[in-house]
């Protein structure tokens, strides 16, 4: 069962109460894609305020029996794609990504602090990806959908998204060079 039916039928009704709440329950997933695409607190933040205003507008051309999320993160990745493409520079090295990766309480600050260079150099080594390999491999592994919902999402066929993310690893494995370790989930198999 979709858990935002209710909440996108009201808001399809024109309810700011329900976006609200759609906002509340989504906002982290948003902000999260947008700031490890662009690397960029401020643009994810910008980013975030744009998705959930397009939500509102375009409410109308939702289905509510279809889940919310992967609309949330198309939206998320093609403004954030429009943001990158616009600016044409490689984006500020991600320095909230560590912590996110890490997430708050798994580690203590002086382990934090030990793992800094590592996370700095994986940090820079996303950054780095061609665009389309960094939204596969953020989608993939950062937001831990499947395949078939990355090629969903971006709306390419699935062959494409595996090919992304095969080079994206190979790429992320080559500019880490020595330090694969620093990437304990990341399987270099093909998937």
């Amino acid at each position: 069962m979709n858990p935002d039916r209710e909440l996108v039928v009201q808001l399809k009704e024109g309810s700011l109460e329900a976006l609200g709440l759609i906002y509340d329950r989504h906002r982290q997933l948003v902000y999260r894609t947008a700031l490890a695409i662009t690397g960029d607190n401020e643009a994810a933040s910008d980013l975030l305020q744009d998705v959930f205003l397009r939500l509102f507008r375009f409410a109308k051309n939702i289905d509510p029996l279809r889940p919310l999320e992967p609309w949330l993160y198309r939206m998320t990745t093609n403004l954030a794609y429009d943001w990158v493409k616009r600016r044409k520079r490689l984006p500020r090295p991600l320095e909230d990504l560590a912590e996110w990766l890490v997430g708050p309480g798994k580690n203590r600050p002086d382990e934090m602090i030990e793992k800094y260079a590592e996370w700095h150099e994986l940090q820079q080594a996303i950054a780095a990806l061609p665009f389309a390999q960094r939204v596969v491999i953020v989608l993939y592994y950062l937001n831990d959908l499947s395949l078939q919902e990355v090629a969903d999402i971006l709306d390419i066929p699935i062959g494409t998204a595996k090919s992304r993310l095969h080079y994206g690893r190979l790429a992320l494995r080559r500019s880490l060079d020595l330090h694969a370790d620093l990437l304990p989930d990341l399987n270099y198999e093909s998937t």
